[in-house]
């Protein structure tokens, strides 16, 4: 048998491959907005993005990298971990490679989901995952969507009528557009870092916690470090491929409408972050790249006011992709569990 603390490690590194795999899949979704727009070039909205995602993740991360560490499968062993990072990952890896903008909160959770099955049906542990907060973090990818979508069209509304006016008056619109544009893509990053850290590294907040008798906070404290430089890096090499698919083919952005989506798409992902902490003890894993990708579909109705201004083509194959994800990465957890266990 290999020892757990070999386990331990290659279960961090793991966690270090995942956190590339957001930098590069989930880049895209606090800086598309800005990228699509024209309002930054593509390697300042990455910078911008490292920056204020690690900033979002050191300080906040805490609040959802507990649900998926000790929320979903309250009691993930070190083999667990290892397998749900490695599954998480290598889905996400190959949805990045063909430019799809998956979610990396489903495939992570959908890879925890996969562990608990694993001891259900390996050990026999009938109470291994928790369907209470499965079925409040399934809501809460449902609700989402669905408020970025009402929430971009209400905020363009909105954006259009102070446009307007400003420009009556005359005022540069554009530009003050651009820097609200930019704004929205800090916030953005910043609810990003708070709410995906804890997809790379929360399946360890118990590991780590239990083996080497750390408090949950200093554990937290430790893998947002670590999360947050995966997340750089990844954004710095991959980041550019999701960043064209969504920045581009869903639908035309100018500074109105991507401040609108920026900021819509900023503060679906900080409340779902931070309110059901508050109310409930667990911050809620939702999808980033849902909440991005409805933001924009839902400024592009607005402005056009008609169904055609989206591209449904590239909305349909990001849904499939979406629908996939959590299965595909269950199985994947599962069926590397089951080797590691007979190694």
């Amino acid at each position: 048998m290999i020892g757990v603390d070999i386990y331990v490690v290659l279960g961090l590194l793991a966690a270090l491959y995942i956190a590339w795999n957001l930098g590069a899949n989930d880049a895209a979704n606090p800086t598309n907005m800005a990228v699509g727009s024209g309002a930054i070039t593509l390697k300042k909205a990455i910078l911008l993005f490292a920056v204020f995602a690690a900033i979002g993740a050191i300080v906040q991360g805490y609040m959802v990298m507990k649900t998926i560490g000790k929320g979903v499968v309250p009691d993930i062993d070190a083999v667990g971990a290892l397998s749900a990072s490695v599954a998480a990952g290598l889905w996400v890896t190959l949805s990045t490679w063909k430019g799809l903008p998956v979610s990396t909160t489903h495939s992570s959770v959908g890879a925890v989901l996969g562990i608990g099955f694993a001891y259900m049906v390996l050990k026999h542990q009938q109470t291994s995952i928790n369907w209470d907060v499965v079925g409040k973090v399934v809501l809460s990818w449902i609700t989402s969507p669905l408020l970025a979508i009402v929430l971009s069209i209400g905020l363009y509304m909105l954006f259009s009528k102070i446009a307007l006016s400003l420009y009556n008056k005359g005022y540069d619109v554009d530009r003050i557009f651009k820097y609200l544009l930019l704004a929205s893509l800090a916030f953005s990053a910043y609810a990003y870092g708070t709410n995906d850290v804890g997809n790379a590294t929360g399946v360890y907040v118990t590991v780590i916690s239990k083996l080497y008798g750390l408090p949950d906070m200093n554990t937290m404290f430790f893998l947002a470090l670590l999360g947050s430089a995966g997340i750089a890096l990844g954004a710095f090499t991959w980041g550019y491929r999701v960043i064209r698919t969504v920045g581009f083919e869903i639908t035309r952005l100018d500074y109105v409408t991507g401040s609108a989506a920026g900021l819509s798409n900023a503060l679906i992902v900080w409340v779902f972050s931070t309110v059901p902490k508050i109310l409930f003890g667990y911050g809620m894993p939702i999808s980033t790249t849902h909440a991005s990708v409805s933001s924009i579909i839902g400024v592009g109705i607005a402005r056009e006011r008609s169904l055609k201004a989206i591209n449904w083509k590239t909305v349909g194959v990001i849904i499939v992709s979406w629908l996939l994800t959590v299965p595909v990465a269950a199985s994947i957890s599962f069926i590397i569990y089951f080797i590691l266990t007979i190694i």
